[in-house]
């Protein structure tokens, strides 16, 4: 393998798999494995779990699984040598030379990394002493500080064709490079690259480790778009990332406060609150969701008043109860926006808001009396309907009843009327909920199973035993020589199957110590997490020699389809009644 493999295993070693993903997540002991939430999808009954006695992961519910390398890899959006380094280096440990290149994006990423770091100093020079002051005629405009600019890195674009993409080519990056890091378009009409941010003030987006990872760009006339951020690429994903949370996740607060945009975040920050994020253009995900998790118990959703802020509020409130977070909800009356809010009243007036911000429940009731008549008899029966679905959303029986109670107190609705409803749809939501996570677990071909074992679907039983193999060698790797003789590669049936049984193979049959983290340079996240899913399907399932006899003669029965040459007319006839 590319990397050294005795010090992957030194790592790991000095790395206990439950204290690598305890420092992201709650674990909880059951028996003698760990449970918590899934960190990688939305869930409220715990299907994530870590092995100890194995050092893997895997969640029966999404298919994530693997190793501690694949788990930081997964958790902060990295390659394998990146997760090694990030380990190693909250190890105290230095990485080894590799002994050969790998056929992996790394050098790929880090040719990005470079760019957007020359970029970011390249739109802050332009801000600072260029020949064109818009950028900076904006900032002081909306009250900036010196100090403010300099620690967010602000920029400008100027309104040039290939100003940026000139420097970039001087440095010896290629222009495919330049266009890989979603710097520059082509042009269609005469093929030639052109900038992709100009006449813009950017906002560089920083990820954890205070690297640039993306930019986002503000128009300053009426032009459109307003706002322009980089696209996916191969270190950037805006529906993963949260602008301003390199610094929030510092902050001693363990509030945070989403903000709707850039320009909203960084005032908040110059008013002296370090825990304020915003999202990249997109409304709040499930990823981002379980990111502020990481860091924080409470979140104060600072959106604009108007109505487009409200909705999007209140997808933020459902992504953020489907991970536990504690939600608010900042009521800003006077002002559209927090940056408007401080500049009006100041920043005692802002904190005070926020310690008397209402909860996202009541925010959730009150809305439910948009454009109904509640004076009307069928205006009360859909108040009834709206505020009984939000109330029987709410997890906690106690927490529930107080504001059951304060609801019907409020449109003087019976209680023991309003609780009856309220509990029958409860009841119905958890059987409904419960029965969907059974039949997701108890369909094994889901998504992400049929997208890296297609051939699975097809061949079940087989597929199946091929499984079964494989892990009897995890288990005991010494039997891999007279195993092969009984099963040969060539009997397996799906190709992904094969390419594992063969992977793991080598690494049994090698000198070194068995362990699966080897095979995270050769396989994705996603293929790794599908190859620990057959170890932890497996737990506590004896595997022996007659179950192997009969996996393997399960793959030998197998009816191959056989060569033209070889099929009979009769054999065609046949076909063609079957079809």
């Amino acid at each position: 393998m590319a990397l050294n493999d005795d010090f992957t295993l030194e790592l790991k070693n000095v790395n206990p798999i439950d204290s690598v993903i305890s420092s992201y997540v709650q674990l909880k002991k059951r028996g003698r494995n760990l449970i918590c939430n899934c960190p990688f999808h939305s869930e409220k009954t715990p299907s994530f779990t870590v092995f100890p006695d194995t050092q893997s992961f895997y969640c029966f519910g999404c298919g994530a699984g693997g190793d501690i390398f694949t788990f930081v890899m997964k958790a902060e959006n990295l390659d394998f040598m990146e997760a090694v380094r990030l380990i190693a280096e909250r190890s105290g440990m230095t990485v080894p030379e590799r002994k050969s290149n790998s056929p992996d994006n790394s050098q790929r990423r880090t040719r990005i990394y470079e760019m957007n770091r020359l970029a970011a100093n390249f739109f802050f020079k332009n801000l600072v002493s260029g020949r064109d002051k818009a950028g900076l005629d904006y900032f002081k405009s909306r009250q900036l500080s010196p100090q403010t600019i300099k620690k967010f890195g602000l920029g400008y674009a100027s309104d040039s064709w290939d100003e940026l993409c000139t420097m970039l080519t001087s440095k010896g990056y290629s222009e495919y490079e330049i266009t890989d890091a979603w710097l520059a378009g082509r042009s269609q009409k005469n093929n030639r690259l052109f900038d992709m941010f100009r006449k813009r003030v950017m906002f560089p987006i920083v990820d954890m480790r205070g690297i640039v990872i993306g930019f986002g760009g503000r128009v300053l006339d009426d032009s459109k778009p307003k706002y322009l951020n980089t696209s996916k690429t191969l270190v950037f994903d805006k529906g993963s990332n949260l602008f301003a949370m390199n610094y929030a996740k510092n902050s001693d607060s363990k509030r945070l406060i989403l903000c709707e945009g850039y320009m909203d975040v960084i005032a908040v920050h110059q008013a002296g609150f370090d825990n304020a994020v915003a999202t990249l253009g997109t409304a709040i995900t499930p990823d981002q969701a379980r990111l502020v998790k990481r860091y924080a118990e409470e979140v104060i959703i600072a959106y604009d008043s108007d109505g487009a802020g409200q909705a999007a509020a209140r997808k933020a409130i459902s992504h953020f109860s489907d991970v536990g977070l504690r939600t608010r909800i900042l009521r800003m009356d006077g002002a559209k926006d927090p940056d408007e809010y401080i500049k009006k009243f100041g920043v005692q007036r802002f904190r005070m808001l926020m310690d008397k911000s209402d909860d996202a429940n009541n925010f959730l009731i009150d809305r439910c009396e948009n454009d109904l008549d509640i004076e009307t008899e069928a205006g009360k029966v859909e108040l009834l309907k709206r505020v009984s679905r939000v109330l029987a959303e709410i997890p906690s029986p106690l927490e529930r009843e107080v504001y059951i109670s304060r609801t019907a107190s409020k449109y003087d609705f019976p209680v023991d009327v309003l609780k009856a409803h309220i509990d029958g749809m409860v009841r119905k939501n958890s059987y409904a909920e419960k029965n969907n996570q059974w039949q997701a677990i108890k369909n094994k071909t889901t998504r992400h199973t049929d997208e890296i074992n297609p051939q699975a679907k097809d061949f079940r039983k087989e597929a199946k035993a091929e499984e079964t193999i494989i892990c009897y060698i995890m288990r005991q790797p010494e039997e891999a020589p007279k195993l092969l003789e009984k099963a040969p590669t060539s009997i397996f049936v799906t190709d992904f199957n094969r390419k594992v049984y063969e992977a793991v193979l080598e690494i049994a049959r090698s000198e070194r110590e068995f362990s699966l983290s080897s095979l995270n340079e050769v396989f994705s996240a996603d293929e790794m997490g599908k190859i620990y899913g057959i170890q932890a399907k497996n737990d506590g399932i004896s595997i022996n020699n007659a179950s192997i006899s009969d996996c393997i003669a399960v793959l030998k029965n197998h009816k191959k389809i056989k060569s033209p040459e070889d099929i009979s007319d009769d054999d065609l006839m046949n076909a063609f009644k079957k079809s």
